[in-house]
């Protein structure tokens, strides 16, 4: 259950779905390819109203929900920025034109905020009755942190699935681009434009994605609430950090590094609160393990911080050693 009161969730769903419209359907409406300055006055709002609103859940619900918060707003963003490398691959894939892009960014996003809601409220009710879960989230963070580390997380390469390939051989389409058209006519007969192909491409890359989100999520906080207001605000200004972020994706080396570290804590995490709330029968013989150590909330944070902040700036000296070669 949520420990945030009932009308401050009200007034943040109403202020989040006027972001969402604005961010997604006002700006992303008109095609172009937003500047550099453009780009960073977007992300910097977007960053400001995450750290005004935890603190605001910090003055309504308490110290440790906002806590919670930012924890969760860190880790989904940066996993948001990890989405980020695969979404350049796709685009670069389908050649989708650059005027094009932040409409399709705009889709995109749509669909994994729907994707990771349903996930979300799918997850806090399995949680809830089977508390045993936590052990198979925490070996796939584990498992997905080693992925990560050893470098075999199928970034540098786009595959097409198996649904993306069938479609293409059963549905009648094009090989160019329409503006933002689904669907063209050519000699009065109508065809899908490539467009059907890459939303359904970047669907099924979300919904991949929400496999590690939400697990992640899940391991720093229950409460559902802080769960989906730390992805959205991960989401939003999304599109703008695409852009200006697109160019040095592939120099943030040591990101994955990074978040390795942050998804394998928090797999431990997750393991050692299953063993603390413990029902299985052949642990302990289904009796809770008391001794087991308690993860603290602002532990879970310093650890966030100190791993993305030092993948980041090891990223940046290692990039400006580059240059001056």
């Amino acid at each position: 259950m949520s420990e945030t009161p009932v009308w401050f969730m009200i007034a943040t769903f109403i202020v989040l779905a006027i972001f969402f419209a604005v961010d997604l359907v006002l700006i992303g409406k008109r095609p172009h390819i937003p500047s550099t300055k453009e780009c960073v006055q977007h992300i910097a709002f977007f960053v400001v109203m995450a750290l005004v609103f935890g603190g605001l859940v910090w003055a309504v619900s308490g110290a440790k929900p906002a806590l919670e918060f930012y924890s969760g707003w860190l880790t989904e963003y940066s996993l948001s920025v990890d989405n980020l490398f695969v979404f350049v691959i796709i685009m670069a894939n389908f050649a989708v034109p650059k005027e094009i892009q932040k409409y399709v960014l705009s889709v995109g996003i749509t669909l994994a905020l729907i994707l990771r809601g349903i996930f979300i409220l799918a997850g806090a009710a399995i949680l809830e009755r089977f508390t045993w879960v936590f052990f198979l989230f925490g070996a796939f963070l584990i498992y997905t942190a080693i992925k990560l580390a050893i470098g075999q997380d199928d970034d540098d390469e786009y595959k097409e699935n198996v649904l993306i390939a069938s479609m293409r051989k059963v549905v009648r389409m094009v090989d160019y681009y329409d503006g933002e058209k689904l669907r063209t006519t050519v000699d009065g007969v109508k065809y899908f434009t490539p467009m059907l192909v890459l939303f359904v491409a970047i669907g099924t890359t979300d919904v991949m994605f929400a496999f590690d989100s939400i697990p992640a999520i899940f391991g720093l906080t229950h409460d559902p609430f802080i769960v989906f207001t730390s992805n959205v605000f991960a989401l939003l200004g999304l599109q703008q950090l695409y852009f200006l972020l697109g160019a040095l994706l592939d120099k943030l080396v040591y990101l994955p590094i990074g978040l390795s570290v942050v998804l394998a804590f928090i797999g431990i995490k997750l393991v050692l609160e299953a063993l603390h709330s413990n029902s299985l029968p052949f642990i302990n013989g289904g009796h809770p393990i008391e001794s087991v150590p308690e993860i603290p909330t602002w532990m879970s944070l310093a650890v966030i911080i100190v791993s993305l902040g030092v993948a980041s700036i090891a990223s940046i000296l290692k990039m400006r050693a580059l240059d001056k070669k």
